[in-house]
């Protein structure tokens, strides 16, 4: 069909913090908290989105990123004129479907090694971050290296 890396289904895996923070949902929030043994790490669904003429070089991969159970996305606007992260009721796969990409849901997935980190598309250079401090929401950032983390190990359940 000449789309590129076309899915019918989204990749799911866990994601934590170079810390060692898992991505969990609590109240609705996304949190980072340390990875124990009762801790049940949120499913991430990540897709690419089918729209790669809305990319920019060099900022790597377009995609959606969302939870599976429940069914929830991530997507970025503004809250007081500053950028914040945000979950809302909607599923992955019917951004996928869309004929334009919903760019308030898009980040850029940037692979380092064995690290990934997500910037926001509708708030070019925010970053999704975790802080330091135990328990926190996931938020984004702009400041990059200080006290916040941008740097995730995503890792895959199903390929």
């Amino acid at each position: 069909s000449g789309k590129v890396q076309s899915r019918s289904y989204p990749l799911s895996g866990h994601i934590q913090d170079v810390n060692h923070q898992v991505w969990v949902l609590q109240d609705q929030t996304l949190k980072a908290i340390p990875r124990k043994d009762n801790v049940v790490p949120a499913t991430v669904t990540l897709i690419p989105c089918n729209h790669t003429e809305a990319l920019e070089e060099d900022r790597g991969s377009l995609v959606y990123l969302g939870l599976k159970e429940p069914e929830l996305c991530l997507f970025c606007t503004k809250v007081d004129e500053r950028p914040t992260l945000q979950l809302k009721e909607q599923k992955i796969m019917d951004l996928y479907n869309q004929a334009e990409p919903v760019k308030p849901f898009l980040f850029y997935h940037s692979k380092n090694g064995s690290t990934s980190s997500f910037e926001s598309v509708a708030f070019p250079g925010w970053f999704i971050a975790s802080c330091p401090n135990a328990g926190c929401p996931l938020t984004i950032t702009q400041e990059l290296g200080k006290s916040y983390t941008t740097d995730f190990g995503f890792t895959v359940l199903n390929a």
